[in-house]
């Protein structure tokens, strides 16, 4: 992959969250406690992790207004708008940098900080592609594209699951997401370890991972290729060989209550094949699942 491809996409992805989060994450533990003793699972009041409550408000814009009829709603209480969006259109420059923000859940504090996170992104993203252009100017000309939105991925009465996207052109071009998922009845962001008793998932979800790689390469008579050992590929085709999943693996839930693994284009498999997903039978998770509440 393309050096400024990397450099691109290594400063969107290490944007990290402020320092407050875990303060507002406190915060927030003890408000939902107080707010929703009747309504709230006692395991997941235990869960630590898993008092990532939030809310969000935002004041729209009139640029917004154009972007009004097409914000996808989520449910009657929470929604996902466009906050703002970059635009660059130039003979061989191109970017389209969508920003989303989630409005409507109950701990602004905390909504604030993500929705914040979101804009130092964009924001990011916008100033590296405008420094690469202005780089590429100077050195006589080039091509540069960069294209990031949001897709809600589920949206029924329990999950909300947003992926943010980014996709970078060069001579080559190079896919990132990232995914949030939301218990919209509790107001909890989701995160994967917290989905477990313990980190026996890591070797469960990365075994059948290996299987389901092979399986597909043999099936395709090869015409799908990924990083993995096993799989009738000659060492150097395996470029870096995928051995597990990273604790935590790129996920959403889906509208039937699957777990989802993703990885981003390069990086289990050739450019060729994209960003890549595979779901996790519930039977061989159950046992080491927290609760049934959101895979089953």
């Amino acid at each position: 992959m393309d050096k400024k491809l990397q450099d691109l996409e290594k400063h969107y992805t290490e944007i990290p969250i402020p320092k407050e989060l875990d303060s507002v994450v406190e915060n927030a533990l003890k408000q939902g406690r107080n707010k929703r003793k009747r309504r709230t699972p006692q395991w997941l009041l235990g869960t630590a992790a898993a008092a990532m409550l939030f809310t969000a408000s935002l004041n729209m814009s009139p640029a917004m207004a154009r972007t009004l009829s097409e914000i996808p709603v989520v449910g009657s209480v929470v929604k996902v708008l466009t906050w703002t969006e970059y635009k660059v259109e130039e003979d061989g420059y191109d970017a389209t940098i969508q920003v989303p923000s989630i409005e409507n859940l109950e701990n602004q504090d905390l909504a604030q900080i993500l929705n914040e996170k979101y804009r130092a992104q964009g924001k990011a993203l916008y100033e590296e592609f405008i420094a690469e252009v202005g780089d590429l100017k100077a050195n006589g000309g080039g091509h540069l594209g960069v294209d990031s939105g949001f897709e809600v991925k589920t949206d029924n009465e329990q999950i909300l699951s947003i992926g943010r996207y980014v996709v970078n052109t060069v001579a080559s071009s190079s896919t990132v997401i990232e995914y949030d998922t939301i218990d919209k009845e509790h107001e909890i962001l989701l995160t994967l370890p917290m989905l477990f008793k313990d980190q026996q998932y890591i070797d469960i979800i990365s075994d059948n991972i290996k299987e389901q790689m092979r399986t597909q390469i043999a099936e395709s008579n090869q015409e799908k290729i990924y990083w993995v050992k096993g799989a009738g590929l000659a060492d150097e085709e395996l470029m870096e060989e995928f051995t597990t999943i990273k604790p935590n693996q790129q996920f959403y839930i889906s509208d039937t209550g699957k777990l989802i693994i993703s990885f981003d284009k390069y990086e289990v498999a050739p450019g060729y094949m994209g960003v890549v997903e595979f779901e996790i039978p519930t039977a061989i998770l159950k046992e080491n699942l927290v609760s049934m509440t959101y895979i089953h």
